[in-house]
């Protein structure tokens, strides 16, 4: 068995490209830092379940020299390290985690390893030798979050500290195991401190004037441009004394406020028993006495009532929508009510009347940021059109757009200057 990752190779083991067509798995190298024979492993795993606590490396050491294999001091510290990594953590992944900048990991279906991060998407030159590997190390990190992955459950998602993992098992994956790690801030950033000028960015004013003046909005943006940070940054510009009521499918938001509440959904059994989905959620929340209620990702059925708690004068509400541009955020909401049994008129009628604005976040390279401001309103039929209040012009220097003097005097009529 190999424990890890080992340098990326070509088909013909020399470092090339794989041959077009033909999915592979490991190579004729070894795995970095070498393998780990299978009874190690047991014999540590049966030491981790009968004793209290973390394991320290003492406890990995006697585990190897209690499994009776004959093995070279250099080996065995090879071994040590490839134990604590199966067992902690990110497994192998965790220094690929560590590398300042990196926002995600990948494993794709031939147990390559990617990385996102400044510079974009690109390999890293490790591999999994065998996709029972990737499966042991995706089964671990699902049950250590509190969810099943096996054959009857071949996907899951749960939240580990500063990370988000997702897995999917074959068949559902038409390759090997799959593995996505999304890295989080091991501490919420400030708006100020996400925006590209800090305190002299243009937009920072901006977003501050949404927030206190309690007007409901949605981020929306490609993955990866980041939403839900500066979804998170913008409520912790909320005032303190504000009970904050957030909704999530897993839990990802964690604002610099003092009074947030959190709830997210729960997959069912094997029957399909016991699962809590957003909808469950948002009704259970608007019992909570929220003062800004918060879904974390509208993506569903949800925005039914989502919208419905907009409209019954829950102010200063705000969410994320997955969407190429603003003007595509009208074409998502009524797909979305679809969902919900909504007709189209009776999505654009809640929308219009519900949300008042929508941040749309770009990234462009290894920058993320705000781009364009944008009224939502009704359009003549059952629709909804987008007017810019303000977009990102010349220099990163505001344009302003139709839609700036309804924002001036909609601020106004709340006591809070216009930011321009």
């Amino acid at each position: 068995m190999s424990a890890g990752p080992r340098p990326e190779a070509g088909a013909d083991g020399h470092g090339g490209a794989p041959r077009h067509g033909r999915r592979r798995w490991g190579s004729g190298d070894e795995p970095a830092g070498g393998p780990v024979d299978r009874r190690i492993l047991e014999e540590v795993r049966s030491r981790a379940g009968d004793g209290p606590g973390a394991l320290s490396g003492a406890d990995l050491a006697g585990a190897v020299r209690a499994s009776g294999i004959v093995v070279g001091s250099g080996s065995a510290e090879r071994a040590i390290r490839l134990l604590q990594e199966d067992l902690r953590g990110l497994g192998p992944l965790q220094a690929v985690a560590d590398v300042p900048g990196t926002t995600d990991v990948l494993v794709d279906g031939r147990g390559q390893v990617w990385a996102d991060g400044p510079d974009g998407l690109a390999p890293t030159g490790l591999r999994f030798a065998e996709p029972d590997d990737v499966r042991r190390l995706a089964v671990r990190l699902a049950a250590a979050g509190g969810r099943r992955l096996d054959d009857a459950q071949p996907f899951a998602d749960v939240v580990l500290g500063a990370y988000r993992v997702h897995a999917v098992l074959p068949p559902v994956s038409t390759g090997g195991p799959l593995l996505s790690v999304r890295i989080r801030e091991s501490a919420a950033p400030a708006l100020r401190e996400i925006l590209g000028q800090g305190d002299r960015d243009p937009w920072l004013p901006v977003l501050g004037a949404i927030v206190r003046g309690r007007l409901n909005f949605l981020v929306s943006g490609g993955t990866g441009s980041g939403k839900t940070t500066l979804l998170g940054a913008m409520l912790g510009e909320a005032p303190e004394a504000e009970r904050l009521l957030i909704v999530e499918d897993a839990q990802e938001l964690a604002p610099r406020h003092p009074h947030v509440v959190g709830l997210q959904c729960r997959t069912g059994n094997v029957e399909g028993a016991g699962s809590v989905t957003m909808v469950d959620l948002i009704r259970q929340a608007l019992r909570m006495r929220p003062d800004r209620l918060v879904v974390g990702e509208c993506r569903g059925a949800e925005v039914r009532e989502f919208l419905a708690a907009m409209n019954t004068g829950h102010d200063g509400a705000g969410g994320t929508i997955h969407a190429s541009s603003a003007s595509a955020v009208p074409a998502r909401l009524a797909a979305m009510g679809a969902l919900a049994e909504l007709t189209p008129e009776a999505v654009a009628v809640q929308a219009a009347s519900a949300l008042d604005l929508v941040v749309h976040m770009s990234r462009e390279g290894g920058r993320r940021g705000p781009v364009q401001l944008s009224r939502i309103v009704a359009a003549p039929g059952p629709a909804l059109s987008m007017l810019e209040v303000v977009g990102r012009g010349r220099g990163d220097a505001l344009r302003t757009g139709p839609a700036a003097r309804w924002f001036a005097d909609l601020l106004a009529d709340r006591s809070v200057a216009c930011p321009w």
